[in-house]
């Protein structure tokens, strides 16, 4: 099988290519990959190359494919796991293997799977541990964006909090409770939004804060207030950037209890002590923006962890439950990963897009692999579409869609652009 792959050889080294896929062994799975969407922990492999911990040593000479926030579908079975899976079906994929103790993930140790291909080849170890993942909802995108959604289940999943007098910890978000999302205007804190106005364990109180007006002008159209009310939850957004006192703002939103949970999305020092300053009793702060300083810290009161029972706790990913949530969820159209998508591009854009992250503005980059397309932001479809009807058509039907990406676009997209 012939395929066209982004693959990194080394530092900032990253090369779209076409070469041949082995023929498939009986216990692997070869797959025809259409969406990829773009971590930033594909940034860190690209820049750190050989440097880090889960790109082999021997990339220069053996290159992997980059990407791991794939879907697609089904093409050949191995017979291995013919009883499982069958040629035709979608799929999505949990890259975090943690096989046999080792670090090996797909979109950053494989030779022959990782999201940005036309077609990979899964490992067996994907499929022995759970992580190939059947998906049976309309369109592509969304069980791309599964993998990002996971990590945010995740977070709320790993809160917690506890009863006096009881040792016993309560995983969770408080129902009914307090919920604030910090610097949460940005593509993963409106996925946070999406899955606390619409998870098992509802909040009775989300605020949002962040400095962005835009972002958050964005976010009150995505998630109208009156919607969130409909839900029995009152949905607040803030704009913190000039203002003095931002805890005691925060806190006064409560009526002065502070809040149950709150959740940090940016390794900012500031943010982070604004946090805790609002946390209330047994409240808790969860760090989920990964920072990339070794060193980096910040101040908590440590004399309400003794007194007022504050706990902090941060994560990391994703579990493969977390995702399958994700992906049912979706499936039912109880969450719409796609809150998270800002930019649109074929296989071509995705090596610049990749090294060029940290520098592009916020919000989620989806690759479609089997097309040319230069990354092109969703509210400049109205601009290029006046002269390019293609184009025009996607903002048509984007615009009809609250401005977010969605099936219909992704169709069209697949069916009218070069292969």
């Amino acid at each position: 099988m012939r395929t066209r792959a982004v693959r990194l050889y080394g530092k900032n080294d990253l090369r779209m290519e076409e070469f041949d896929l082995p023929e498939i062994k009986q216990d692997e799975i070869l797959v025809q990959v259409i969406s990829d969407s773009i971590c930033m922990s594909t940034y860190k492999a690209a820049i750190l190359g050989t440097e880090h911990k889960r790109v082999p040593k021997d990339a220069a000479e053996n290159p992997v494919i980059i990407g791991h926030e794939m879907a697609g579908n089904i093409v050949e079975v191995g017979a291995k796991w013919r009883d499982q899976f069958k040629p035709g079906q979608k799929f999505s994929m949990q890259p975090a293997l943690n096989y046999k103790g080792s670090m090996d993930s797909p979109g950053y140790s494989y030779r022959y799977c990782g999201g940005d291909a036309t077609y990979i080849i899964m490992p067996q170890e994907v499929m022995e541990l759970g992580c190939l993942l059947p998906y049976e909802g309309d369109g592509y995108y969304n069980a791309s964006l599964a993998e990002p959604m996971s990590c945010i289940i995740g977070a709320y999943h790993a809160s917690y909090h506890t009863s006096m007098g009881s040792y016993e910890h309560r995983m969770g978000i408080v129902e009914g409770g307090k919920l604030a999302i910090l610097a949460g205007a940005g593509p993963m804190g409106l996925g946070a939004i999406d899955y606390a106005l619409h998870c098992d364990r509802k909040p009775g109180m989300i605020v949002v804060s962040d400095v962005d007006e835009q972002r958050l002008k964005r976010a009150e159209v995505i998630f109208p207030a009156e919607e969130a009310k409909k839900l029995g939850m009152d949905l607040i957004f803030v704009n913190t950037c000039n203002m003095e006192d931002v805890p005691g703002y925060l806190r006064d939103l409560t009526g002065g209890t502070g809040f149950d949970d709150v959740f940090v999305y940016a390794p900012v020092k500031p943010v982070v002590e604004q946090g805790d300053r609002i946390l209330g009793r047994d409240g808790c702060l969860n760090f989920f923006a990964g920072p990339t300083d070794v060193n980096f810290s910040a101040l908590i009161n440590f004399y309400n962890v003794h007194y007022n029972s504050s706990h902090i706790v941060g994560t990391t990913g994703g579990n493969t439950n977390d995702m399958i949530e994700s992906l049912r969820m979706t499936e039912r159209n109880q969450i719409d990963p796609a809150v998270m998508v800002t930019h649109i591009g074929g296989l071509d854009s995705a090596a610049e897009a990749t090294l060029r992250l940290p520098e592009a503005p916020a919000g989620k980059k989806l690759i479609y692999t089997n097309i040319f397309m230069e990354l092109t932001a969703i509210d400049e479809f109205e601009e290029k579409g006046k002269t390019n009807p293609h184009f025009a058509k996607l903002a048509e039907i984007t615009k009809k869609n609250r401005g977010l990406w969605c099936a219909e676009a992704e169709k069209y997209l697949l069916e009218n652009w070069d292969k």
